[in-house]
C-alpha cells in the first residue's frame, strides 16, 4: 500500500463500539459510502427509567452515537434523533433516537434495515452494521474461574479475565462478514478492550474473515488508561490477546500517543504521534487521527 492515500481505497472497515468507533468514523467521514463501521452489540446498560426500552432487540447506544458523529447536515430530523426527554414522566432520561430505532424494529424485517432507514433519513452515507442481528451477552471467566455476565460487570473486574465468550453463540451479520472480505483496510479501536473491541472477534465468522482477508489491519490505541482489567495489560499483551481470538497474526500497524509504551511490538509499523483532542484529552482529535491513518496506509504490500 506504499504511496497510497484514502482516495485509492474502495472500502475501509472500522470495528468497535462506544465513542471510539464514532470518533474514527467521523474522522474519515469524507469517504462517504466507502466507509463501513461494524458495531459491537453486547452492551447491557439500562437507561434511566429502564422499562420503556428494556426489551429492545439489540442495544442501540453505540449505533446512535456513531450516527450522531456522522451527521454532516444538521436538520430537524437530526435534532429529533439526538433529543433526550427531561422532566419526571415515563420517558424521562430516554433518548428519542433509541426509541426511533426501537419503533423501526417493529416495522422492519431486519435490524440492519432499521439502521439503514435512519441513515437515509439523516443523510449519513457511511454504512453501519451490527456485529450480529441477534441479542447476545458477553461472559467472562474471572481469575478464579467464576462466570461474570455483562459489560458493566466485566469492566469492573479487579483482575484480567481468563476467558471471554459470547452467550448464546450467535452468527455474525452477513453484510459484516462481506465487508471484511471486500475491505482494503481494516481498523480496530480505540475503545474498551474487553467490551467494545474483543466481542466482534469472538464471532466465528468474523474471526475466519479476518484470517482470510489480505487487507492490512491497524490497531488504534486508547489515549488514556482504561478503568477496566485492560489497564493491567501492556499494548503488546492486548495485541497478542486479539490475535489469539482471531487465530492468526493480523495487526500490521499500531497508532498510539507519544506516551504509550510500545515495547514488544518492534516488528510492526508503529506510528507514535500526538493525537489528543484539545477539549477532551483522552479522546482523539479527528484531524490528527486522520493524519496518523494516512501514514498507516503506507504499509508495504
Amino acid at each position: 500500500m506504499r504511496n497510497r492515500t484514502f482516495a485509492d481505497l474502495d472500502r475501509v472497515v472500522a470495528l468497535g463500539g462506544g465513542h471510539g468507533l464514532g470518533r474514527v468514523m467521523s474522522s474519515l467521514s469524507s469517504l462517504g459510502s466507502r466507509l463501513t463501521g461494524i458495531v459491537t452489540t453486547t452492551d447491557n446498560g439500562v437507561p434511566p427509567g429502564g422499562s420503556v426500552v428494556r426489551k429492545v432487540a439489540l442495544p442501540r447506544g453505540d449505533m446512535r452515537n456513531c450516527i450522531n458523529q456522522l451527521i454532516a447536515e444538521p436538520s430537524v430530523a437530526s435534532a429529533m434523533f439526538e433529543y433526550r426527554f427531561g422532566g419526571n414522566g415515563e420517558l424521562s432520561g430516554h433518548n428519542l433516537g433509541n426509541l426511533m430505532l426501537k419503533a423501526l424494529d417493529h416495522l422492519s424485517v431486519r435490524p440492519l434495515e432499521a439502521i439503514n432507514l435512519i441513515r437515509n433519513l439523516l443523510k449519513v452515507d457511511a454504512f453501519l452494521i451490527p456485529m450480529s442481528e441477534q441479542p447476545v451477552d458477553l461472559m467472562a471467566l474471572d481469575h478464579e474461574g467464576h462466570e461474570v455476565y455483562g459489560e458493566v460487570n466485566i469492566d469492573q473486574l479487579d483482575n484480567v479475565p481468563q476467558e471471554l465468550m459470547l452467550t448464546p453463540p450467535v452468527p455474525a451479520t452477513r453484510e459484516a462478514v462481506e465487508a471484511i472480505a471486500e475491505a482494503d483496510l481494516i481498523l480496530i479501536g480505540p475503545g474498551s478492550f474487553y467490551t467494545s473491541l474483543l466481542p466482534i472477534l469472538l464471532l466465528d465468522e468474523m474471526a475466519r474473515a479476518l484470517r482470510r482477508t489480505p487487507a492490512p489491519m491497524v490497531f488504534i490505541d486508547n489515549l488514556g488508561k482504561e478503568h477496566s482489567p485492560a489497564a493491567r495489560l501492556s499494548l503488546a499483551e492486548r495485541i497478542a490477546i486479539m490475535e489469539r481470538y482471531v487465530g492468526k497474526r493480523v495487526v500490521d500497524a499500531v497508532i498510539a500517543g507519544p506516551k504509550a509504551d510500545i515495547s514488544g511490538i518492534d516488528d510492526r509499523l508503529v506510528i507514535q504521534t500526538p493525537l489528543e483532542a484539545s477539549d477532551v484529552p483522552y479522546r482523539h482529535d479527528r484531524a490528527l487521527l486522520r493524519g496518523a491513518l494516512e501514514k498507516a496506509i503506507q504499509l508495504p504490500g
